[in-house]
Protein backbone atom coordinates (compact mmCIF):
# COMPACT_ATOMS: atom_id res chain seq x y z
CA UNK A 1 0.00 0.00 0.00
CA UNK A 2 1.52 3.20 -0.44
CA UNK A 3 2.50 6.04 2.22
CA UNK A 4 0.01 8.93 1.35
CA UNK A 5 -1.78 10.32 -1.64
CA UNK A 6 -0.44 13.87 -3.51
CA UNK A 7 3.37 12.61 -1.74
CA UNK A 8 6.25 10.47 -3.51
CA UNK A 9 8.14 9.60 0.57
CA UNK A 10 8.25 5.97 0.39
CA UNK A 11 7.96 6.06 4.35
CA UNK A 12 4.45 7.86 5.24
CA UNK A 13 4.53 11.42 5.89
CA UNK A 14 3.96 12.85 9.81
CA UNK A 15 1.09 15.78 9.22
CA UNK A 16 1.22 17.97 12.32
CA UNK A 17 -1.97 19.65 12.05
CA UNK A 18 -4.49 20.50 13.93
CA UNK A 19 -7.12 21.76 11.38
CA UNK A 20 -7.64 21.70 7.69
CA UNK A 21 -8.57 24.43 5.57
CA UNK A 22 -10.94 24.52 2.24
CA UNK A 23 -10.51 26.58 -0.77
CA UNK A 24 -13.91 27.70 -1.38
CA UNK A 25 -16.93 26.90 -0.11
CA UNK A 26 -18.17 24.75 -2.63
CA UNK A 27 -15.25 22.66 -1.00
CA UNK A 28 -17.02 22.73 1.90
CA UNK A 29 -20.51 21.86 1.24
CA UNK A 30 -19.33 19.04 -1.12
CA UNK A 31 -17.09 17.95 2.12
CA UNK A 32 -20.33 18.01 4.15
CA UNK A 33 -22.65 16.14 1.99
CA UNK A 34 -20.09 13.85 1.68
CA UNK A 35 -19.03 14.25 -2.00
CA UNK A 36 -15.87 15.03 -1.56
CA UNK A 37 -13.45 13.25 0.77
CA UNK A 38 -10.87 15.61 3.00
CA UNK A 39 -10.03 16.32 6.84
CA UNK A 40 -11.77 19.23 8.80
CA UNK A 41 -10.05 19.11 12.42
CA UNK A 42 -7.72 16.64 14.00
CA UNK A 43 -9.92 15.06 16.39
CA UNK A 44 -11.90 14.13 13.56
CA UNK A 45 -8.98 12.69 11.35
CA UNK A 46 -5.77 13.22 10.04
CA UNK A 47 -4.01 11.82 6.58
CA UNK A 48 -0.98 10.05 9.07
CA UNK A 49 -3.38 8.46 10.95
CA UNK A 50 -5.86 7.60 8.18
CA UNK A 51 -2.80 5.34 6.56
CA UNK A 52 -2.64 3.44 9.90
CA UNK A 53 -6.43 2.83 9.56
CA UNK A 54 -5.88 1.62 5.96
CA UNK A 55 -3.21 -0.75 6.61
CA UNK A 56 -4.80 -2.09 9.79
CA UNK A 57 -7.91 -2.64 7.41
CA UNK A 58 -6.00 -4.64 4.81
CA UNK A 59 -4.24 -6.95 7.98
CA UNK A 60 -7.47 -7.57 9.45
CA UNK A 61 -9.53 -7.91 6.01
CA UNK A 62 -11.97 -6.06 7.45
CA UNK A 63 -13.99 -2.54 5.45
CA UNK A 64 -12.89 -0.04 8.08
CA UNK A 65 -10.90 0.12 11.05
CA UNK A 66 -10.38 3.45 13.22
CA UNK A 67 -7.61 4.07 15.67
CA UNK A 68 -7.88 5.17 19.34
CA UNK A 69 -5.97 6.83 21.87
CA UNK A 70 -5.48 3.56 23.82
CA UNK A 71 -7.15 0.01 23.64
CA UNK A 72 -9.52 0.67 26.32
CA UNK A 73 -10.47 3.75 24.75
CA UNK A 74 -11.38 1.36 21.56
CA UNK A 75 -13.30 -1.22 23.95
CA UNK A 76 -15.26 1.60 25.69
CA UNK A 77 -16.36 3.51 22.68
CA UNK A 78 -17.61 0.59 20.82
CA UNK A 79 -19.16 -0.78 23.68
CA UNK A 80 -20.98 2.73 24.18
CA UNK A 81 -21.81 3.09 20.51
CA UNK A 82 -23.41 -0.56 20.11
CA UNK A 83 -24.64 -0.88 23.33
CA UNK A 84 -28.12 0.86 23.84
CA UNK A 85 -28.54 2.57 27.70
CA UNK A 86 -31.80 0.82 29.39
CA UNK A 87 -32.87 -1.76 26.76
CA UNK A 88 -29.23 -3.18 25.82
CA UNK A 89 -27.50 -6.55 27.39
CA UNK A 90 -24.12 -7.44 27.03
CA UNK A 91 -22.80 -11.40 27.34
CA UNK A 92 -19.45 -11.44 28.53
CA UNK A 93 -17.00 -14.13 29.70
CA UNK A 94 -15.52 -14.00 32.90
CA UNK A 95 -12.16 -14.38 31.87
CA UNK A 96 -11.25 -11.35 29.55
CA UNK A 97 -9.37 -8.04 30.10
CA UNK A 98 -9.82 -6.97 33.54
CA UNK A 99 -10.72 -3.46 32.91
CA UNK A 100 -12.85 -3.79 30.21
CA UNK A 101 -14.66 -6.56 32.62
CA UNK A 102 -14.68 -3.70 35.07
CA UNK A 103 -16.55 -1.39 32.67
CA UNK A 104 -19.02 -4.03 31.52
CA UNK A 105 -20.21 -5.17 34.95
CA UNK A 106 -19.81 -1.59 36.83
CA UNK A 107 -20.72 1.12 34.35
CA UNK A 108 -22.51 -0.29 31.67
CA UNK A 109 -24.87 -1.81 34.11
CA UNK A 110 -25.11 1.39 36.16
CA UNK A 111 -26.28 2.67 32.03
CA UNK A 112 -29.56 0.17 32.31
CA UNK A 113 -27.61 -2.48 30.24
CA UNK A 114 -28.32 -6.01 31.55
CA UNK A 115 -24.88 -8.01 32.17
CA UNK A 116 -24.40 -11.55 31.80
CA UNK A 117 -21.71 -13.42 32.50
CA UNK A 118 -20.77 -17.06 31.37
CA UNK A 119 -17.71 -18.89 31.16
CA UNK A 120 -15.88 -19.43 28.26
CA UNK A 121 -17.15 -21.86 26.13
CA UNK A 122 -20.09 -22.74 27.45
CA UNK A 123 -22.04 -22.51 24.66
CA UNK A 124 -25.23 -24.27 26.46
CA UNK A 125 -25.47 -21.51 28.82
CA UNK A 126 -24.77 -19.18 25.97
CA UNK A 127 -27.56 -20.62 23.66
CA UNK A 128 -29.69 -20.04 26.63
CA UNK A 129 -29.33 -16.33 27.43
CA UNK A 130 -28.76 -15.89 23.68
CA UNK A 131 -32.54 -17.91 23.50
CA UNK A 132 -34.24 -14.57 25.81
CA UNK A 133 -33.40 -12.68 22.44
CA UNK A 134 -32.31 -9.81 23.82
CA UNK A 135 -28.69 -9.72 23.43
CA UNK A 136 -27.20 -6.91 22.15
CA UNK A 137 -23.57 -7.93 21.77
CA UNK A 138 -21.35 -10.91 23.18
CA UNK A 139 -17.74 -9.74 23.98
CA UNK A 140 -14.54 -11.56 24.85
CA UNK A 141 -10.89 -12.21 24.57
CA UNK A 142 -8.90 -14.58 22.36
CA UNK A 143 -6.74 -16.08 23.79
CA UNK A 144 -7.47 -14.67 27.03
CA UNK A 145 -5.27 -13.27 29.61
CA UNK A 146 -2.89 -14.78 31.52
CA UNK A 147 -4.90 -18.33 30.73
CA UNK A 148 -4.30 -18.21 27.42
CA UNK A 149 -7.94 -19.97 26.40
CA UNK A 150 -8.74 -19.47 23.03
CA UNK A 151 -13.32 -19.24 22.41
CA UNK A 152 -14.30 -20.84 18.97
CA UNK A 153 -14.95 -17.79 17.56
CA UNK A 154 -16.55 -19.12 14.04
CA UNK A 155 -19.19 -21.15 16.96
CA UNK A 156 -20.25 -18.31 18.70
CA UNK A 157 -20.57 -15.66 16.17
CA UNK A 158 -22.77 -18.44 14.03
CA UNK A 159 -24.74 -18.35 17.87
CA UNK A 160 -25.19 -14.83 18.09
CA UNK A 161 -26.44 -13.89 14.43
CA UNK A 162 -29.09 -16.72 14.44
CA UNK A 163 -30.27 -14.35 17.11
CA UNK A 164 -29.65 -11.13 15.99
CA UNK A 165 -26.95 -10.36 18.03
CA UNK A 166 -23.13 -8.77 17.58
CA UNK A 167 -19.91 -10.46 18.18
CA UNK A 168 -17.09 -7.90 19.48
CA UNK A 169 -13.75 -9.88 19.72
CA UNK A 170 -10.21 -8.59 21.50
CA UNK A 171 -7.63 -9.91 19.64
CA UNK A 172 -4.27 -8.35 21.30
CA UNK A 173 -3.17 -11.42 22.50
CA UNK A 174 -3.12 -12.86 18.89
CA UNK A 175 -1.87 -10.36 16.85
CA UNK A 176 -3.55 -9.71 13.36
CA UNK A 177 -0.61 -11.78 12.13
CA UNK A 178 -1.75 -14.79 13.69
CA UNK A 179 -5.64 -14.93 13.71
CA UNK A 180 -7.96 -12.87 11.30
CA UNK A 181 -10.87 -12.24 13.43
CA UNK A 182 -13.04 -11.31 11.19
CA UNK A 183 -12.94 -13.94 9.03
CA UNK A 184 -13.86 -16.37 11.50
CA UNK A 185 -17.48 -14.77 12.11
CA UNK A 186 -17.17 -11.81 14.63
CA UNK A 187 -18.55 -8.62 13.92
CA UNK A 188 -16.13 -6.33 14.96
CA UNK A 189 -12.36 -7.27 16.31
CA UNK A 190 -10.51 -4.47 18.93
CA UNK A 191 -6.79 -4.73 20.01
CA UNK A 192 -4.65 -2.85 22.03
CA UNK A 193 -2.45 -1.59 19.38
CA UNK A 194 0.20 -0.75 22.06
CA UNK A 195 1.04 -4.74 22.07
CA UNK A 196 1.97 -6.68 19.07
CA UNK A 197 1.15 -3.67 16.67
CA UNK A 198 3.26 -1.13 17.42
CA UNK A 199 5.71 -3.43 18.97
CA UNK A 200 8.38 -1.62 20.55
CA UNK A 201 6.61 -0.24 24.25
CA UNK A 202 6.82 3.18 22.99
CA UNK A 203 3.11 4.44 21.74
CA UNK A 204 -0.29 3.54 23.11
CA UNK A 205 -3.14 3.16 21.37
CA UNK A 206 -6.09 0.91 20.26
CA UNK A 207 -8.06 -0.01 17.03
CA UNK A 208 -11.40 -1.08 15.78
CA UNK A 209 -11.92 -2.88 12.75
CA UNK A 210 -15.22 -4.11 11.28
CA UNK A 211 -17.57 -2.89 8.79
CA UNK A 212 -18.10 0.89 7.31
CA UNK A 213 -21.56 0.77 8.67
CA UNK A 214 -20.25 -0.77 12.37
CA UNK A 215 -16.94 1.75 12.25
CA UNK A 216 -19.07 4.53 11.40
CA UNK A 217 -21.26 4.16 14.20
CA UNK A 218 -18.92 4.15 16.77
CA UNK A 219 -16.82 6.20 14.98
CA UNK A 220 -19.46 8.88 15.85
CA UNK A 221 -19.11 8.20 19.60
CA UNK A 222 -15.51 8.68 19.32
CA UNK A 223 -14.99 11.96 18.11
CA UNK A 224 -17.67 12.98 21.05
CA UNK A 225 -15.64 11.30 23.98
CA UNK A 226 -12.05 12.07 22.45
CA UNK A 227 -9.25 9.44 22.40
CA UNK A 228 -7.93 10.66 18.82
CA UNK A 229 -4.11 9.80 18.25
CA UNK A 230 -1.48 11.37 17.59
CA UNK A 231 0.29 11.72 13.65
CA UNK A 232 3.36 10.67 15.80
CA UNK A 233 2.14 8.27 17.08
CA UNK A 234 0.34 6.76 13.96
CA UNK A 235 3.96 6.93 12.71
CA UNK A 236 5.61 5.07 15.32
CA UNK A 237 2.53 2.30 15.03
CA UNK A 238 2.89 2.13 10.83
CA UNK A 239 6.70 1.63 11.51
CA UNK A 240 6.28 -1.10 13.71
CA UNK A 241 3.85 -2.47 11.28
CA UNK A 242 6.33 -2.98 8.83
CA UNK A 243 8.70 -5.54 11.16
CA UNK A 244 5.09 -7.10 12.95
CA UNK A 245 4.86 -10.33 11.04
CA UNK A 246 8.83 -11.06 11.81
CA UNK A 247 8.30 -9.89 15.36
CA UNK A 248 5.36 -12.09 15.70
CA UNK A 249 6.49 -15.36 14.44
CA UNK A 250 9.91 -15.17 16.14
CA UNK A 251 7.96 -14.82 19.51
CA UNK A 252 5.34 -17.58 18.66
CA UNK A 253 8.69 -20.21 17.93
CA UNK A 254 10.16 -19.20 21.17
CA UNK A 255 7.05 -19.30 23.16
CA UNK A 256 6.07 -22.96 21.77
CA UNK A 257 9.60 -24.09 22.33
CA UNK A 258 10.04 -22.22 25.98
CA UNK A 259 6.58 -24.38 26.66
CA UNK A 260 7.47 -27.55 25.37
CA UNK A 261 10.97 -27.00 27.78
CA UNK A 262 8.65 -26.38 30.50
CA UNK A 263 6.46 -28.99 30.12
CA UNK A 264 8.82 -31.27 31.15
CA UNK A 265 10.72 -29.58 33.64
CA UNK A 266 10.74 -30.88 37.21
CA UNK A 267 10.30 -27.53 38.60
CA UNK A 268 6.72 -26.87 36.62
CA UNK A 269 3.45 -27.79 37.59
CA UNK A 270 1.72 -26.64 34.99
CA UNK A 271 2.46 -24.50 31.39
CA UNK A 272 -0.87 -22.31 30.17
CA UNK A 273 -0.16 -22.46 25.74
CA UNK A 274 -2.99 -23.36 23.16
CA UNK A 275 0.30 -24.42 20.90
CA UNK A 276 0.92 -27.16 23.71
CA UNK A 277 -0.86 -30.63 21.82
CA UNK A 278 -1.59 -30.67 25.52
CA UNK A 279 -3.60 -28.00 26.20
CA UNK A 280 -7.17 -28.07 26.12
CA UNK A 281 -7.41 -25.26 24.09
CA UNK A 282 -5.28 -26.78 21.68
CA UNK A 283 -7.66 -27.92 19.45
CA UNK A 284 -9.57 -24.56 18.95
CA UNK A 285 -6.11 -22.67 18.46
CA UNK A 286 -4.92 -24.82 15.70
CA UNK A 287 -8.46 -24.29 13.65
CA UNK A 288 -8.18 -20.69 13.97
CA UNK A 289 -5.11 -19.55 14.50
CA UNK A 290 -1.49 -19.73 12.64
CA UNK A 291 0.39 -19.52 15.09
CA UNK A 292 -0.47 -19.67 19.18
CA UNK A 293 1.49 -16.48 20.32
CA UNK A 294 4.64 -15.00 21.94
CA UNK A 295 2.98 -15.69 26.04
CA UNK A 296 3.09 -18.45 28.00
CA UNK A 297 2.09 -18.62 31.37
CA UNK A 298 3.21 -21.37 34.31
CA UNK A 299 2.49 -22.58 37.76
CA UNK A 300 6.30 -23.15 39.58
CA UNK A 301 6.20 -25.88 42.23
CA UNK A 302 6.53 -23.35 44.94
CA UNK A 303 4.87 -20.57 47.07
CA UNK A 304 4.61 -16.82 46.63
CA UNK A 305 8.23 -15.52 47.67
CA UNK A 306 10.04 -18.81 45.96
CA UNK A 307 8.43 -17.32 42.82
CA UNK A 308 9.89 -14.02 43.71
CA UNK A 309 13.09 -15.28 43.73
CA UNK A 310 13.04 -17.24 40.59
CA UNK A 311 11.77 -13.84 39.06
CA UNK A 312 14.15 -11.89 40.47
CA UNK A 313 16.88 -13.95 39.43
CA UNK A 314 16.35 -13.22 36.00
CA UNK A 315 18.53 -11.34 33.69
CA UNK A 316 16.92 -10.43 30.30
CA UNK A 317 13.21 -9.89 30.86
CA UNK A 318 11.37 -6.88 32.72
CA UNK A 319 9.49 -7.08 35.59
CA UNK A 320 6.86 -5.16 33.56
CA UNK A 321 3.45 -4.92 32.81
CA UNK A 322 2.08 -5.58 29.38
CA UNK A 323 3.24 -7.48 26.49
CA UNK A 324 4.50 -8.05 22.93
CA UNK A 325 7.24 -5.32 22.29
CA UNK A 326 10.53 -6.62 21.55
CA UNK A 327 11.64 -7.00 24.96
CA UNK A 328 10.75 -10.46 27.47
CA UNK A 329 8.79 -9.27 30.17
CA UNK A 330 7.31 -11.15 33.26
CA UNK A 331 5.22 -10.86 35.87
CA UNK A 332 3.74 -12.29 38.67
CA UNK A 333 -0.49 -11.97 38.27
CA UNK A 334 -0.70 -12.67 41.88
CA UNK A 335 1.29 -9.56 42.93
CA UNK A 336 1.27 -7.43 39.83
CA UNK A 337 -2.49 -7.50 38.77
CA UNK A 338 -4.29 -9.48 41.70
CA UNK A 339 -2.00 -7.36 44.88
CA UNK A 340 -4.35 -6.32 47.52
CA UNK A 341 -7.43 -8.95 46.41
CA UNK A 342 -8.76 -12.09 49.20
CA UNK A 343 -8.22 -15.16 48.46
CA UNK A 344 -11.20 -15.40 47.18
CA UNK A 345 -11.16 -13.37 44.47
CA UNK A 346 -8.12 -14.79 43.09
CA UNK A 347 -9.18 -18.21 43.13
CA UNK A 348 -12.20 -17.29 41.21
CA UNK A 349 -9.96 -15.78 38.61
CA UNK A 350 -7.79 -18.97 38.74
CA UNK A 351 -5.25 -16.79 39.90
CA UNK A 352 -2.37 -19.03 42.89
CA UNK A 353 0.68 -17.59 43.30
CA UNK A 354 2.90 -19.55 41.93
CA UNK A 355 1.80 -18.39 38.53
CA UNK A 356 4.19 -17.12 35.85
CA UNK A 357 3.27 -14.81 32.57
CA UNK A 358 5.75 -14.23 30.41
CA UNK A 359 5.98 -12.32 27.73
CA UNK A 360 9.10 -13.06 25.08
CA UNK A 361 10.37 -10.24 22.93
CA UNK A 362 12.71 -10.75 19.89
CA UNK A 363 15.79 -11.94 22.17
CA UNK A 364 17.91 -15.25 20.94
CA UNK A 365 16.03 -18.52 22.06
CA UNK A 366 19.05 -20.16 23.58
CA UNK A 367 19.66 -16.81 25.82
CA UNK A 368 15.96 -16.89 27.13
CA UNK A 369 16.17 -20.90 27.50
CA UNK A 370 19.34 -20.44 29.79
CA UNK A 371 18.15 -17.54 31.66
CA UNK A 372 14.92 -19.23 32.85
CA UNK A 373 16.61 -22.40 33.68
CA UNK A 374 19.44 -20.97 36.22
CA UNK A 375 16.24 -18.58 37.41
CA UNK A 376 14.58 -21.90 38.48
CA UNK A 377 17.77 -23.49 40.12
CA UNK A 378 17.44 -19.93 42.36
CA UNK A 379 14.41 -20.94 43.73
Amino acid sequence: MGSMVGTDSITTPIVSCTTHWFKNSRDLIAFKEGRRHSFEYGRYGNPTVKVLEDKISALERAESTLVTSSGMNAIVATLLALVPPGVGHVVTTAECYSEARAFIRDKLSRMGVKVTFVELNDTETLKAVLDQGDVTLFYTDSPTNPHLKCIDIKLVAELCHRKGSLVCIDSTLSSPINQKTLTLGADIVVHSATKYIAGHHDVIAGCISGSDALISRIRVWHHNIGGAISPDAAYMIIRGLKTMALRVETQNRTALRMARLLENHPMIERVYYPGLNTSPWHHIAKSQMSGSGGIISFEVASDLHGVMRFIDALEIPFIATSLGGCESLVQQPAVMSFWGQSDEEKAKNGIKDNLVRFSFGIEKFEDIKDDILQGLEKI
